[in-house]
């Protein structure tokens, strides 16, 4: 009997083959939950910010203080004046898009001040 149940559960090579990278339920749902997803990086030089749809991994906007018009109208690149910038950018463009909430994950060994 355990043998046949096994079996059952385990994926045959042909549904391996269409399906290569399939996704955990965790994932699965946690993506369905918060598609949007807000990724930003700060460097030494400037601050990069972006909006992607976990769903088809497709970037809904972008803001970056290392863009020519700021780049040449910000006294700094990085201190919070730039931060509040890029907030709001990245605000009116996610409105435009018709993205009103998303999530944020920091990276590993990240810290937030």
């Amino acid at each position: 009997g355990s043998v046949i149940r096994a079996a059952w559960t385990r994926r045959s090579r042909g549904e391996a083959e269409k399906r290569p990278n399939r996704k955990s339920w965790k994932r699965r749902t946690d993506m369905y939950m918060r598609p949007f997803l807000l990724d930003i990086f700060f460097s030494k030089k400037f601050i990069h910010a972006k909006l992607t749809h976990r769903g088809t991994s497709k970037v809904i906007c972008v803001a970056t203080t290392n863009a020519k018009d700021l780049r040449n109208s910000l006294p700094s690149l990085i201190d919070p004046d730039a931060c509040r910038i890029i907030g709001k950018l990245i605000a009116e463009r996610s409105k435009e898009a018709d993205v009103y909430a998303m999530a944020y994950e920091p990276r590993k060994n990240e810290r937030i001040e």
